[in-house]
């Protein structure tokens, strides 16, 4: 068993994405790509935006510190902290309105790869992912 503590975690990232050029930080504390199910903690300086994006699975994201604008197709809706989103199944992006960390959780869909077309390369995850031609989950992309 592995136990952290969020509040801990989040005002850390929190301040390295204060003190950072990207002005955002991040970091699974669970899962990946073997995995279905993954949590990250994201932390955003004020006026920091996760681009329109869309996610490989059902999403909640719950507010750590600060406050979010997350856009869903054409619904919009502010979250604060202690408040839990679930995110719809539509590309969406979320802006800090404040200094801000959430807690993303997402539970991958599964959808089986024919044999023909896998690369006994790379993981399964990563094939399925871009045999559709999606951009990568963004806030798990390298930071600039």
């Amino acid at each position: 068993m592995e136990k952290w503590s969020l509040t801990a975690l989040a005002d850390g990232l929190l301040s390295r994405a204060l003190n950072a050029s990207s002005r955002r930080n991040m970091r699974t504390i669970d899962g990946g790509r073997p995995h279905l199910l993954y949590q990250s903690v994201i932390a955003l300086a004020c006026g920091q935006r996760i681009e329109e994006h869309d996610h490989p699975g059902e999403a909640t994201v719950q507010v750590l510190r600060g406050r979010v604008r997350v856009t869903a197709g054409d619904d919009t809706t502010d979250v604060s902290t202690g408040q839990l989103l679930i995110v719809p199944d539509v590309r969406h992006s979320v802006t800090a309105l404040e200094d801000a960390a959430l807690l993303l959780t997402v539970a991958k869909r599964t959808i089986p790869t024919p044999a023909n077309r896998m690369n006994p390369d790379l993981p399964d995850s990563y094939q399925r992912h871009h045999q559709r031609g999606r951009r990568r989950w963004p806030v798990n992309a390298p930071l600039p």
